[in-house]
């Protein structure tokens, strides 16, 4: 399979993740803000995974930037992650729904957490089956956010049993350092 196929199918998966996120989002049965204030966990929680998931998918493309080659490694790695970010609207909804309960929170954070993994391992085994010459290593470098985000999480769900909104704070601060624009890859693939 070539690398662009299994760019196409990540998106395509990745964009019906986001689809079912956003039709869970149910409308009030009402018409005025009181009745929108109801939603405010639901749509706190839409948000953040929005950006999670936008966030795996920008790193995903820039990460197909630098890559020459795929196997099946490469496929399988591939595979688990989008496992895991097809549970991220599950999370999201139950999260939401039950107002940031401790179990949710926790859970949510152990898909993140799952999410995260499976990127590494992705990274991993695109690292091994790059032809000589091939600059990913240099363009991935020590990936520090990279190693930290899943400390985070971990530290995190246990939290989540405690103080459910540290955790739900955690989670974003994760996002928010995602945010932050990385230009290791584009500055290897432009040369």
């Amino acid at each position: 399979m070539s690398k662009g196929r299994l760019e196409a199918f990540s998106d395509g998966v990745i964009a019906i993740i986001i689809t079912i996120m956003v039709l869970e989002l149910a409308p009030p049965h009402g018409a005025t803000l009181e009745d929108l204030r109801g939603l405010a966990p639901v749509f706190l929680c839409y948000v953040l995974s929005f950006a999670n998931v936008g966030i795996y998918w920008n790193n995903h493309h820039h990460l197909f930037q630098a890559v020459k080659a795929v196997n099946g490694n490469v496929l399988w790695a591939n595979m688990l992650l989008l496992f895991w970010l097809s549970l991220v609207p599950f999370g999201t909804g139950w999260m939401g729904e039950n107002e940031f309960a401790p179990l949710p929170v926790a859970l949510y954070g152990a898909i993140l957490l799952l999410a995260a993994i499976a990127y590494f391992l992705l990274v991993r085994a695109l690292l091994r089956c790059q032809p000589e010459g091939t600059h990913l290593a240099e363009a991935i470098g020590r990936d520090t956010k990279g190693k930290v985000s899943p400390l985070v999480y971990a530290v995190a769900i246990p939290i989540a049993f405690v103080a459910p909104w540290v955790s739900f704070v955690l989670y974003v601060v994760v996002a928010v350092i995602w945010f932050i624009p990385d230009r290791r890859i584009e500055r290897v693939v432009a040369r």
